[in-house]
């Protein structure tokens, strides 16, 4: 049976909900924002775990907010949910709506998302051969060498966002990733073999499949296969799921050797590819749900079986241990996993953020107008109200 995302997405905020150590609270210190929404996020973790309801939830919001980090999409969900408000499709900071011709309505209250802290440092070489950083604006050290400016993360900060939904002003039209959409499974199929081909594997359909699986990744042999018996958007489906193992499952993935992602790709990282390929695919309409319900299902047990390997065979390492730690590792994988196709793909809709607005004024079918009623479709085509 499929997962029920409504009744999940209120649970998770529930369960996670903030009470004195609320991110919005103005009296706090950057430190204590920062402890608070770390807290929160790992109270949401703690809860997809034990559900994978609750983890489908997240990967729903994935693959509308695709071009944000797993965390603060997790983040950005709950302090909607706890609002009883839609869950956030369009995000960005007050300065920046401004420039978009939107001002923040009066009485609402910012969203709060993790953000590095940054700083300009030059690299360079000592006479010595070793390698230093010295901050930009500083002399270099007699005899060294410049190796050029870097700009590095310090440290990390609480950032105000507000959803389109917060907001008033020019009319902008919100395409919302994950509806209901007409696919062009060809296109789509030809957009997954680019991004496959954009990371060195190629795609090749054939009967001489692999155990007789639908899909296997050939990492010696830089290919994916998939099966010939299949249909047209199956094999899609399949490619999809494969890509989520030629991103995140390559031999030399250290990480993923915690989650028992061999050749055979078993345990969690099967989990990890399925997520890929459920964020992905809803990002562009097509909703598997019930279909990766098998896989997903597993996603708890496997969850315990990597914490149980970390506590046996990684104990003092670097390698995520604890429950909560395994599965922000695994969202942080498989957003940024998803990210990188999506680029690739252009699906419907800006991933989340208001910058892409300029970059990609793409009209959608499945959207909604913030500040005009949605206008009907002319003779000549779907029409755009605001910029």
């Amino acid at each position: 049976m499929a997962p029920e995302p409504d009744h999940a997405s209120s649970d998770v905020a529930a369960n996670a909900a903030f009470s004195a150590d609320h991110p919005g609270n103005a009296r706090m210190t950057p430190e204590e924002r920062i402890a608070a929404l770390t807290g929160g996020l790992h109270r949401i973790l703690e809860k997809a775990v034990e559900s994978p309801s609750h983890w489908q939830v997240l990967l729903d919001a994935s693959a509308t907010l695709w071009r944000y980090s797993g965390g603060n999409i997790a983040l950005l969900m709950m302090q909607m949910a706890q609002r009883g408000t839609d869950e956030p499709t369009l995000v960005a900071g007050y300065k920046e709506w401004a420039r978009q011709g939107r001002t923040v309505s009066r009485g609402e209250h910012a969203l709060w998302v993790i953000a590095p802290r940054t700083a300009r440092v030059q690299q360079v070489t000592l006479p010595d051969g070793t390698r230093q950083r010295v901050p930009a604006r500083e002399q270099m050290p007699p005899g060294a060498v410049d190796d050029g400016k870097k700009t590095v993360i310090t440290g990390w900060r609480g950032q105000a966002v507000f959803d389109v939904s917060q907001t008033q002003g020019t009319p902008l039209l919100v395409p919302r990733g994950g509806a209901a959409a007409d696919v062009d499974a060809s296109e789509l199929w030809r957009s997954l073999a680019a991004a496959a081909s954009r990371h060195g594997f190629d795609v090749e359909v054939t009967d001489a499949q692999y155990g007789l699986t639908s899909g296997f990744t050939d990492f010696a042999g830089h290919r994916v296969q998939v099966g010939a018996w299949l249909g047209l958007e199956e094999r899609t489906v399949v490619l999809a799921h494969e890509l989520g193992h030629v991103l995140l499952h390559g031999p030399d993935d250290e990480i993923g050797r915690l989650y028992d992602s061999s050749a055979d790709h078993r345990g969690l990282a099967e989990v990890e590819a399925e997520s890929v390929a459920y964020t992905v695919l809803r990002a562009h309409g097509i909703d598997r749900g019930p279909q990766s319900a098998t896989y997903l299902a597993g996603w708890a047990d496997a969850v315990s079986e990597a914490e149980n390997d970390a506590m046996a065979h990684h104990a003092g390492g670097k390698l995520p241990g604890s429950r909560a730690d395994i599965a922000k590792s695994v969202l942080g994988r498989v957003t940024a996993a998803s990210k990188g196709i999506l680029e690739i793909t252009h699906p419907p809709g800006f991933g989340g953020k208001i910058s892409a607005v300029d970059a990609d004024p793409r009209v959608y079918t499945a959207a909604s107008f913030m500040g005009v009623e949605k206008p009907a479709r002319s003779v000549d085509g779907p029409v755009m109200a605001g910029p």
